[in-house]
């Protein structure tokens, strides 16, 4: 009951929604990283993504598409970088599933996602295949 973001949804807390429907809402950052910076959220409280059901998870992603392709008509953005940070160790402020959209613009000093973490792996590649593939 104390989620930020559940409070937005449930018209407790102001927000500058762009996009809604009955599953998924879009609302620009209060915190942007430039112009358009949007979260898209689950109505329904999932605070990472595999709290989500599988059913909503189409849909949070058709919500993504739709949000970016208005910023791209609205603000004329020519790229994004879409992601989120699923648990706290990943930066994950809120503890709701959010995706950011943060539309780019030639010359904003950002980066690629590549850019996040410097640090390189620290076991073979396939010794983490056999892992991962494994575990199926």
């Amino acid at each position: 009951m104390g989620c930020v973001f559940c409070k937005i949804v449930r018209g407790e807390l102001p927000a500058h929604k762009i996009y809604e429907d009955s599953e998924t809402l879009a609302f620009l950052d209060i915190y942007p990283m430039t112009d358009g910076h949007t979260l898209v959220i689950p109505k329904l409280h999932a605070e990472r993504l595999a709290d989500l059901p599988p059913e909503l998870a189409g849909k949070l992603f058709q919500t993504v598409q739709k949000v970016t392709a208005r910023l791209t008509q609205a603000l004329g953005a020519p790229a994004f970088n879409v992601g989120f940070n699923d648990g706290r160790a990943a930066g994950q402020a809120v503890p709701h599933l959010h995706f950011h959209i943060i539309p780019r613009f030639p010359g904003d000093g950002g980066g690629s996602l590549h850019s996040i973490i410097h640090k390189p792996n620290t076991r073979p590649l396939e010794e983490i295949h056999r892992l991962i593939a494994g575990s199926w």
